[in-house]
């Protein structure tokens, strides 16, 4: 299969549309006409057939047999002698003028003319030739290649169930009017480049075994391909579709090119099957179009298409990039088991981009089949990059973003995210580096912080390495992209998420490069102590260790031995019966002994919840117990406000 539209093989040349010299008839010479008739000689006489004596015609067309070579080129015929030609070349059999070598090239044929049924055994050739009123090539047989190059159909012609069963070339022919070729058989390649029809085209239900070009061809009327089936590749690069181009129901079995196409009409896909890639890179779109449903296998390229009026794509598709398309209009782009690069697409309005939960719903209420991918176990959608993307008119809905490209988006902030749109997360169980464990905190990680710690030294198992064109970025460029994120989650009032890309931001800035060192390792006790106030388990646990920390010193150094115990002495003066008391307490002791009883712990937990809520405990105390406590009282509330804030950052609406 061709990756690339230029890789696709190039069509023979066909018969060359410049006839040999031949002598000519020269009939009706004339001062201004110094050649006269240009139909060959019949054998064995100076005129063609159409100038040529009755008894001598008459003898001519007697001695033709079914299967006879005839060669007429330059000759101009009229219904009745075409029909006495075809009548002398009638099979007795089949009831059906048969035909050797056929050489009509320059042939001017000037009223109606009817080859319906006639069988070629060998090459036809028309190349140059004029059909001034009707052609009718129903039923046609070519067994070997039928060249038409240059032809002009000045009136309708009519190839309805013709079979080409060698090459069919009509590059550069004009087709005035319609032109049909309704459930016409091409089993060699059909050359259509640079034909111009200015009338209807119309190929429905046909054909074609092989290669088809329709390379620069310019439809003026509606070209109609519905249900035509496409056995191996086709080419409509650069072609020029003025009217509707309608493809519905068509099948492509091979790679389907229509790069540089310019759809002036309505383009409609509706049902279409590529079971190969669909290239659509550089198509102008000038009016309103709705392209699909459509099914395809490969991938469907709209790289650089330029979109000018109200868009509606609904694919079912591998893959789709639209990589620097730009659109002029608002447009929705629904899809089902595609994989999306929009990388550096200019949007002027809005544009949604969105999951379909359901098969598609054709116009007659029947579901678009999805047979190529029944084995598909997940429809969703999947965005490759964004990068270079102004998202200020941006919606993703039901989206999967776990290898999102972010670095370089525009306006990221403004990026609307409705439904379930997902991200990647963390590797999730415990990690080990050399003998110390490594866990990851679960979040919603950007697919460039994974290939950025992927491509660290010792980085663990768990992380996506980058995939190829992903390019390098790092914790500069990557916290400002969580900060983005992160707004955009808050102005939508998702405020969990909004949580996850807050760490996502402290964690790009802790291992950023440019920042001081101080700052640095502050963000490191952040973290270590609650996940920058967002991991209340972490908070929690640091807190229950402290707190069991102050326990333990009190009950070993700050708890006093024992009570110290109040004494009161008393003086009565000689004069009078007045009494002073003077109350002194001992100092407390630095305990000995068994520190560690059930009653000391008792006293120690006190002094220690007390801490927690910042208050006194009011116990008697050592000096060391009384610097515990000033210690516990400063970071234990801390630590608790840490878990208090972490659960409300998880909780909030």
């Amino acid at each position: 299969m061709c990756n690339r539209l230029s890789d696709m093989p190039q069509p023979p040349h066909g018969p060359s549309p410049t006839p040999q010299s031949w002598l000519h008839c020269g009939e009706g010479a004339n001062p201004e006409n110094l050649f006269g008739c240009p139909g060959i000689r019949v054998s064995g006489h100076t005129a063609c057939l159409a100038h040529l004596a009755d008894l001598d015609r008459d003898a001519y067309l007697a001695d033709l047999v079914p299967g006879a070579d005839i060669d007429h080129r330059g000759t101009s015929f009229t219904g009745s002698l075409l029909g006495a030609l075809l009548n002398a070349l009638r099979d007795p059999v089949t009831g059906h003028p048969r035909v050797g070598v056929a050489k009509f090239e320059s042939a001017v044929f000037e009223g109606d003319v009817w080859f319906e049924s006639v069988t070629f055994q060998d090459i036809a050739w028309f190349e140059s030739a004029i059909f001034k009123g009707h052609a009718g090539f129903q039923s046609t047989t070519f067994k070997d290649s039928a060249g038409f190059e240059s032809a002009t159909f000045e009136g309708t012609a009519g190839f309805g169930l013709a079979t080409f069963e060698g090459n069919a070339w009509f590059q550069l022919s004009t087709f005035e009017d319609d032109v049909w070729f309704q459930s016409a058989t091409f089993k060699g390649h059909a050359g259509f480049r640079s034909t111009t029809f200015k009338g209807v085209a119309g190929f429905g239900l046909a054909a074609f075994k092989d290669i088809a070009w329709f390379e620069s061809a310019g439809f003026e009327g509606s070209a109609r391909f519905q249900s035509a089936t496409f056995e191996n590749s086709v080419v409509f690069g650069a072609a020029t579709f003025k009217g509707k181009a309608w493809f519905e129901s068509a099948t492509f079995k091979g790679n389907a090119g229509f790069d540089s196409a310019t759809f002036e009409g309505k383009a409609g896909f509706e049902s279409a099957t590529f079971k190969g890639d669909a290239w659509f890179e550089s198509a102008t779109f000038k009016e309103a179009v709705t392209v699909g449903p459509l099914i395809c296998t490969g991938r469907v390229l709209l790289s650089r298409a330029t979109f000018g009026g109200p868009v509606t794509l609904a694919f079912a598709a591998h893959r789709l990039e639209c990589r620097r398309t730009r659109w002029s209009s608002t447009a929705e782009v629904r899809l089902r088991y595609a994989t999306v690069d929009f990388a550096h697409a200019v949007f002027e309005y809005p544009l949604t981009i969105a999951a379909e939960p359901d098969p598609f719903v054709l116009a007659d209420g029947r579901q678009l089949a999805e047979d190529p991918f029944e084995r598909a176990p997940d429809p969703g959608v999947r965005v490759a990059s964004l990068r270079g993307v102004d998202a200020a008119h941006l919606v993703l809905a039901d989206i999967n973003l776990s290898g999102c490209l972010f670095a370089g988006t525009v306006h990221l902030d403004q990026l609307r995210l409705e439904g379930a749109c997902t991200f990647d997360t963390a590797p999730p169980a415990v990690h080990w580096r050399r003998w110390w464990p490594m866990w990851f905190a679960e979040r919603r990680v950007l697919a460039e912080e994974h290939h950025w710690r992927a491509n660290q030294p010792r980085a663990v198992q768990g992380w996506n390495i980058a995939v190829l064109g992903a390019g390098r970025t790092g914790p500069l460029q990557l916290a400002p992209v969580y900060r983005a994120l992160r707004k955009a989650f808050e102005d939508g009032k998702h405020e969990p998420g909004a949580a996850d890309f807050y760490y996502g931001e402290m964690e790009m800035r802790r291992h950023a490069d440019d920042i001081p060192h101080s700052e640095r390792r502050l963000l490191t006790a952040y973290w270590a102590l609650s996940g920058y106030g967002l991991r209340a388990s972490r908070a929690l646990a640091w807190l229950g260790a402290a707190m069991l920390l102050t326990i333990v010193l009190l009950m070993a150094v700050g708890l006093a031995k024992d009570t110290p115990k109040q004494t009161a002495t008393g003086t009565v003066p000689a004069s009078g019966g007045k009494v002073t008391f003077e109350i002194n307490k001992d100092d407390p002791q630095d305990p000995t002994g068994n520190r560690f009883t059930g009653k000391r712990f008792e006293k120690a937990l006190y002094v220690t919840l007390n801490s927690v809520v910042f208050r006194s405990s009011g116990q008697d105390l050592t000096t060391s117990g009384t610097y515990i406590e000033m210690t516990s009282r400063l970071t234990e509330p801390v630590l608790l406000t840490l878990a208090v804030l972490a659960v409300r950052n998880r909780v909030k609406r």
